[in-house]
């Protein structure tokens, strides 16, 4: 699980990368959904790591109805959504 989760941080920490430069370089709304989106699939990459790890245990990481089952979920979510809705309102206003 440790294993996926650490080659699962390095295409998310790309995407943190990639979309700090274009706010960087264009500081719009959609650049900045771009980076919070980035930001929450951090999230759920760092979750992952904590639930192999067992940091935390309180948040009962992979349990299913715990604080960091939502955590995880949640993150996924906005975070596809958050992206996506940045890149595409960034290529549609060109």
């Amino acid at each position: 699980m440790l294993l996926k989760a650490l080659i699962a941080l390095v295409p998310a920490a790309l995407l943190c990368i990639y979309s700090g430069a274009v706010v960087a370089q264009r500081r719009s709304l959609p650049a900045f959904l771009q980076l919070a989106g980035s930001g929450c699939l951090m999230i759920m990459v760092l979750t992952h790591i904590c639930e192999a790890l067992d940091l935390f245990p309180s948040m009962r990481f992979g349990e299913p109805d715990s604080a960091g089952h939502y955590l995880d979920l949640a993150s996924a979510v906005l975070g596809v959504t958050l992206f996506l809705a940045g890149l595409l309102v960034r290529r549609v206003r060109g």
